[in-house]
């Protein structure tokens, strides 16, 4: 459940308020990336306290960081990323109107980019995403011995488009296709962990078995600022209608087969795959199938909870951090009573509509309603989402005739080389989703006829 540490972690760990409100006359402006250069050197230093007040913030930037303790409060969020080794020069661009300074960060965990967001001169978000290096993202059209991947945008009403890719097998077709779900956070489309890029491990070793994957980068990866404000956000405007949306396109593209088209959602994005299904039952085009990855139908916040446990467990909760852990699952028990929770009062970085949804979405249900084929994935040594939520789906699905169910020994979250025991660490190496696991998805997607 995409991406700090990893998964669900995400929610957590990746925090961002944005508003369009200007900032207060006696502060600094954020004009050049030689500002952003010193910002982000406070921010990560020693006494990110010192920055309270120098720099002009965004109206609901500021008031989205009191409850986190300011800057310095923010600042903590990211200790799970580890130490700062070596911060490249920001980068200056622009995101859907707003000005952005990237910078590239080498943290002893793993290297993640921080993200200024700036209108006006004020800071009106602050987030992570996947580490660039410093380098520039291929586009236009990529062509190997099996596949060719061309650039493919999904229209998001009111906002604009979403930049995807859709890798697509040599030959005339048509073919069938999987359109891919993120996890939690603010995702691209490779859904990037550390060194991890499973979604375009997915889409290019299931294009070589004749299988095209369509991938996009996640709505609130591309419009974090714009929703930020938005107090009423659920899964199902971060997600849900985006896959929708994402099965029409595909259908009327010249080489897919639209009665062949799947949905996988990987983490959260597996957790959505029954939403989903049922929102695409009112579609004008369905999915003939879904495939679930790392999927659990147990509450967010319990996980959440399991995974601070576990990684304190392997000494991997700093002890100096110790205190915004604590607060932070504080916070959590504020969900025991999610309804009376007020609209503006964030829970974990998340306001109470969010929540919500999610409280009230019997999800084992929603399940129970999917006629079509489901494939259903769990690696045996994921700390995020266990065997113990495996053995819920094994329980409920493992004799329906249109459900397959697969666990494998020795893989971890993203479905890479590791050791539960490893903890985050395992996200660190450069490694690829497992071979096995991109052949079940072939043979399961090609047996759909």
């Amino acid at each position: 459940m995409k991406k700090m540490i990893a998964g669900l972690l995400a929610l957590v760990m990746i925090l961002c308020a944005c508003g369009m409100a200007g900032a207060e006359q006696e502060t600094r402006k954020m004009e050049t990336a030689a500002d952003a250069d010193e910002f982000i050197a406070g921010f990560l230093g020693e006494h990110p306290e010192e920055l309270e007040g120098v720099w002009a913030l965004s109206a609901q930037m500021e008031a989205a960081l009191g409850p986190l303790g300011g800057l310095s409060g923010m600042a903590k969020q990211l200790a799970a990323l580890g130490t700062l080794g070596k911060a490249e020069p920001a980068r200056e661009g622009e995101l859907q109107g707003f000005k952005t300074f990237t910078v590239s960060c080498r943290f002893s965990v793993m290297p993640m980019d921080i993200v200024l967001v700036v209108q006006d001169g004020a800071i009106a978000g602050l987030q992570t995403a996947a580490y660039s290096g410093g380098t520039e993202e291929t586009s236009g059209q990529e062509e190997t011995e099996n596949y060719d991947s061309v650039e493919l945008a999904l229209p998001v009403a009111g906002l604009g488009e979403l930049p995807g890719i859709l890798t697509v097998p040599k030959g005339e077709g048509p073919f069938p296709a999987v359109v891919l779900i993120h996890g939690s956070g603010a995702n691209d489309k490779d859904e990037t962990v550390g060194q991890l890029k499973p979604f375009r491990d997915l889409a290019e070793g299931l294009a070589a078995q004749g299988i095209a994957v369509y991938r996009f980068d996640k709505r609130s990866y591309v419009y974090g600022a714009q929703m930020a404000g938005n107090k009423q956000i659920t899964l199902e405007d971060e997600s849900i209608e985006d896959a929708v949306n994402a099965v029409q396109l595909l259908a009327a593209q010249e080489k897919i087969d639209p009665e062949r088209i799947l949905v996988l959602g990987h983490s959260l994005g597996g957790n959505a795959i029954p939403a989903i299904a049922r929102a695409l039952e009112e579609a004008p085009v369905k999915a003939c199938g879904f495939i679930m990855m790392a999927a659990s139908p147990r509450p967010l916040d319990v996980l959440m909870r399991e995974q601070f446990a576990f990684l304190d467990s392997l000494g991997q909760v700093p002890e100096d951090q110790r205190q915004v852990y604590d607060d932070l699952l504080k916070d959590l028990d504020k969900l025991q009573d999610v309804d009376s929770l007020p609209e503006d009062e964030p829970v974990a970085g998340v306001y109470p509509a969010y929540w919500k949804w999610l409280a009230h979405y019997d999800i084992l249900q929603a399940a129970e309603e999917i006629t079509r084929p489901v494939l259903l994935l769990q690696g045996e040594e994921d700390y995020q989402v266990t065997m113990e939520d495996f053995g819920i789906w094994q329980e409920h699905f493992g004799e329906k005739e249109n459900w397959t169910l697969k666990s494998y020994p020795g893989l971890t979250h993203p479905f890479t080389p590791g050791q539960k025991a490893e903890g985050s660490a395992a996200y660190t190496r450069e490694e690829k989703t497992d071979a096995q696991v991109i052949l079940d998805i072939a043979e399961f997607v090609n047996g759909i006829r």
